[in-house]
């Protein structure tokens, strides 16, 4: 059996995927054009990928048995083709719930504390030269006491929600599927929870439900110095109206995903003049070394799922 991971970079240098040798001959590319990825794949029987495209043409020019997703997300497959094809896919879920949780709240505490200003001015040297003994040139804010919104109250968004109430926030929630009903914490329809919520933090799938969810009117719909956080998926945020909205409304944010990755050299975000309310990482809330070790383990699961799966018919 032969095993192909097509994009080894997305899963960091820190990761030992020697593992898979144990199945039999592992090859991994650190990453894969979308062009070579037919010539790459030509005499494998499992594919590893977590952004190269899995094309009704990659798998009628392959042979492949499983088609492995080092996410949890399958918009990188062409699912309906695979079915035809009786071609599995193995996705990995959960992996990441405490990594994008831990996230959220550092970029948001990050925020809300104005740990960057206060560390750039201890560092330059102002504070030995201060007359007293703090510094208050930037208010800090508490959790406690915010209206805290959520859209997507899904295995991260419950996990996002209980750190928030831990804080002491009052949380509340927007269904974008439409079919939660969660009783441990109030819903409300998207405008009312826009309205009323001091912070609102997104992780929801990009969907048909959720692509530009989040617009210029349902921006100017938010407090003034509310703060909106995706660590969901890139699309569901107009970026632009986003950008415009730090500068003219004094919006904060918290961003750690984009519609297109990595960041376009012109991109609105890169700038705003209120540079101070931004917060911006290059999607790493999920990649934690503690996560990505267990989504190789869970990948590993699959594989060894599908074998037997094979071997039992």
């Amino acid at each position: 059996m032969k095993i192909v991971c097509l994009d080894a970079l997305t899963l960091g240098s820190d990761i030992n995927l020697d593992v898979f040798k144990k199945f039999g001959e592992f090859v991994r590319y650190e990453t894969t054009a979308q062009d070579d990825a037919i010539q790459r794949l030509k005499d494998a029987d499992i594919v590893i990928t977590n952004k190269v495209l899995i094309t009704k043409e990659v798998m009628d020019a392959t042979n492949l048995k499983l088609i492995c997703v080092s996410a949890t997300g399958t918009n990188n497959v062409d699912m309906r083709y695979a079915k035809e094809k009786n071609i599995p896919v193995k996705n990995v879920a959960g992996y990441s719930t405490n990594s994008v949780t831990q996230q959220t709240f550092a970029s948001l505490l990050a925020l809300l504390n104005e740990v960057e200003f206060y560390d750039g001015y201890v560092k330059s040297g102002k504070w030995v030269k201060s007359e007293i003994f703090t510094n208050l040139d930037r208010a800090i804010c508490e959790l406690s006491g915010k209206n805290f919104g959520i859209i997507g109250l899904g295995e991260i968004g419950k996990n996002v929600a209980k750190v928030a109430q831990a804080f002491g926030a009052k949380v509340f929630y927007y269904s974008t599927s439409g079919a939660n009903n969660n009783t441990e914490f109030e819903r409300l329809e998207l405008k009312e929870l826009l309205k009323i919520c001091d912070i609102v933090s997104i992780h929801a799938p990009l969907n048909e439900k959720t692509k530009s969810l989040i617009g210029k009117k349902e921006l100017e719909l938010m407090k003034p110095r509310a703060i909106i956080c995706n660590f969901g998926r890139g699309g569901i945020v107009d970026e632009e109206a986003l950008a415009k909205a730090i500068d003219d409304k004094n919006l904060k944010a918290c961003i750690d995903v984009l519609e297109s990755e990595p960041m376009s050299a012109n991109h609105p975000l890169l700038n705003i003049k209120n540079s101070s309310n931004l917060i911006i990482t290059p999607h790493i809330a999920w990649a934690s070394l503690e996560a990505r070790e267990k989504l190789i383990n869970l990948i590993v699961k699959n594989i060894e799922e599908f074998i037997k799966d094979e071997n039992g018919k």
